[in-house]
This record gives C-alpha cells, structure tokens and sequence, in this order.
C-alpha cells in the first residue's frame, strides 16, 4: 500500500537533487566558459599589440616589416591579417583567417561556422598624425577550446549522474527510514479495525436477530416499539455491512491469499444485472446488460461478483426515477473493459479524484444515500487492482457517471 508513498517521495528527493544539480553545473559551465574565453582573448590582444607596434605606415599604406618574425604565432591554430582603412588585406600570416567582413564593427568576433574562430581586432594608428590607418586581425581556432568544454561537459554530465545514483540509493534508504513510523502506525490501526470488526459481528448478529424475532410477535406491543424495533433492525444491517467492508479492507490491505479460478466475466454479469432487475424496477429504473461474447478472466469470483456489486448498486442508488443503467463488456487485445454508464445525478469534477477515498461522500450530489459506509468505491477499487486492473470514471454534474473497469483477460 505505501510502495507507492515511498516512489513519490523517491522521486521528490531525485527532482529536488537533480535541480540543484542542473543550477550548479550549469552556473559551473558558465564561468568556466567565459574564463576560458577571457584568457584566450587576453593571449590575441597581447600578441596583437605587440605586432601592431611593429607596424608602420608609408605613402598612405601600413607597412610590415620583411623580418617580421612573431615567435608566439602557431600557424596551426592562429592567424595575423593586416587590414587597411577602407577594409583591403594587406598581409595574412597563419592558417587561420576570418571569413567574415572586412569591415571592422567590433574588438572581439566569433565566427561560430568551421572553421571555428575568435578573433581580436587590435587598430593600427599612425604615430606621427595619431590617426587610424588599420587593423590588425588575430585569430584563433576555437577547436581545442571546444573539446575542452567538450570533455568538461561530459565530466558534469558523469559527475551528476553518478551523484544521482547515489542520491537514489539514500533516497531508498530515507524513504523506508520516514515511512517506517508511519507503516507501523498503520498496521496496528489496521489490526484494531480487523479485530473490533470481527468482535463486532457477534452482537450486531444478535442484535438484529433479536429484533427480528420481537417483530414477528407484535401482540402486546405498541406501534411505536415495532418502529423502533424495525429501526434497530436497519441500524444493525448497516453496521453488519460496515463491519464486513472493513474485513474485506483489511484482508486486502494485508494481501491475504485467495483462490483465483476461471471467471465468466460476461456470465457473471448477465446474473448481477438479473439480480438487481427488481431494485431497479423499484425505482423506475432500465437496467440492461450488453454482453454476448464468453470473455473469461482469472480472477476471485467472490471478490469480483462484489466489485461489480458495489459498482452496479452504486448506480442504482445514485440515478434518479426514469433513468437508465447500462453495463457492457469490450474486449481489447489482452484487457477486457466492463463499462457501467448510468443517467444519476453525477459527480463534480474536482471531487472525481476523491470518490475512490475511503468514507469519503461528495457535501451535495452523492449524500443523498445515507445508507452506505463510503467503502463501496474503495473496496472496488482494492478488488481491480488486486487482480492487476484499474478503474476509470468520468462524469459530470447531472449528466451521469460512467466506470470503466479493466481487467486482464484470461
């Protein structure tokens, strides 16, 4: 029962890590990043610099010296271009040139497409008049900065993976440890509820029993002791069938073993639905059953004659005089769906989510019964999953309900 607690809070421990985690490598990535970059172009500007205070400007052209030698340039994986004013190359040294304009916009380029490339645009000035004759472009391949970033990508992505395992693995360990209390706890309420339901029977039995003999000898009583007795009879079927609904809680809570057989699901069906002809008829109602074709499943004959039970009773109770209550059977590869769609007064939608709680009742629509324990849907609910089922609903305010139980075919 609480295996499903225990994942949820599983996977509230790895969400909450995994963000974290996600903010600080990405936080990581990025000043790592723009570290990296800094210092390369820090390294261009140097280099470029030095070169440009090498250069001269003659007959209204820059001029490089012939003995130019720059011994920090690797042809490799950089490149030196003297550019002139109106945007003409004048001298490339290196492997490595820019492909975009000449026109010179910004200090720092990147060119994103191979090659891969940043370059520093360092001006070129004459020294005599202080006017711009130039620029000198410096680049370099950004492809050894970018398997760096690779391989640190793969390190955070490793790393993070690595961290979440081990936070899986002290989630396990926390979620049992912070469920503990809460299993124990239950599992003596659930002990209690076994025993007191079991204790109960005996002189609820007696009770009604008693009453039910005193009514069959009404001589000498008055006509308000055999209402009273009558009413002592009703509260003692209602506490009979709460008493046994508890059992059956219990006993599937606890997963006690129980003979599974060969059911006729479409058998099974026609009977309820012939069962419950005359209650219908009581109150006005069409009860009809759409199932031809033998579809089997294996399963608790007791256990799912008392799903449908509870699901078909529940309809009844809840469509109003003139209503119609249909129950139909659709195979569908290797599930078969038993849908119950009735006319009633229907269900909210934020309180469709509630309906399969145990004791809960909606405040408006479905308190018009007051003789049921709010097990009903719940105890259903037990029984599906129990054989490896579930159980859809969809509704809307006085627009009927529709349950759709799937079960595995056999």
């Amino acid at each position: 029962m609480f295996q499903k607690t225990r994942l949820r809070l599983l996977w509230a421990y790895l969400g909450i890590f995994a963000s974290i985690l996600s903010v600080f490598a990405i936080a990581v990535r990025i000043v790592f990043v723009q570290t990296m970059t800094n210092q390369v172009v820090d390294k261009l500007t140097t280099l470029g610099q030095t070169v440009a205070a090498s250069s001269g400007f003659k007959n209204g052209r820059i001029q490089v010296a012939d003995n130019l030698s720059v011994q920090d340039l690797d042809v490799r994986r950089q490149s030196l271009q003297w550019i002139d004013i109106q945007g003409n190359t004048i001298l490339i040294q290196g492997n490595r040139t820019l492909s975009l304009p000449s026109v010179i916009r910004e200090s720092i380029q990147i060119q994103p497409s191979k090659p891969s490339l940043i370059t520093v645009n360092i001006p070129i000035v004459d020294t005599y008049n202080r006017s711009l004759v130039g620029y000198l472009r410096v680049s370099q391949s950004l492809d050894e900065l970018h398997e760096t970033f690779r391989k640190l990508d793969i390190g955070l992505a490793g790393g993070a993976a690595i961290a979440l395992i081990l936070v899986g693995m002290g989630g396990i360990f926390l979620s049992r440890q912070a469920m503990q209390p809460i299993e124990k706890s239950f599992d003596r309420l659930q002990q209690f509820t076994a025993d007191a339901s079991h204790e109960l029977r005996s002189p609820l039995m007696a009770i009604k029993a008693s009453s039910q003999v005193a009514l069959r000898y009404p001589e000498g009583m008055r006509p308000s002791d055999a209402e009273e007795f009558k009413s002592i009879v009703r509260s003692a079927e209602r506490m009979s069938r709460l008493t046994e609904d508890l059992l059956l809680l219990s006993r599937m809570d606890k997963k006690l073993k129980v003979t599974w057989e060969s059911i006729n699901l479409t058998e099974l069906l026609q009977h309820l639905v012939k069962q419950f002809q005359a209650q219908a008829l009581e109150k006005d109602l069409t009860l009809i059953s759409q199932s031809n074709i033998d579809l089997m499943i294996k399963g608790n004959s007791e256990q799912i004659l008392r799903l449908f039970t509870n699901l078909v009773e529940n309809a009844i109770h809840y469509t109003p005089s003139g209503g119609k209550i249909t129950v139909s059977v659709n195979s569908i590869s290797q599930w078969i769906d038993v849908v119950i769609q009735d006319t009633g007064v229907g269900i909210a939608p934020e309180q469709i989510e509630k309906i399969f709680d145990r004791f809960w009742r909606a405040d408006t629509s479905r308190s018009q019964w007051t003789g049921g324990s709010g097990l009903g849907l719940a105890i259903a609910q037990s029984i599906a999953e129990s054989h490896g089922g579930k159980i859809k609903v969809t509704s809307q305010l006085e627009g009927g309900s529709c349950f759709t139980v799937r079960l595995l075919a056999l």
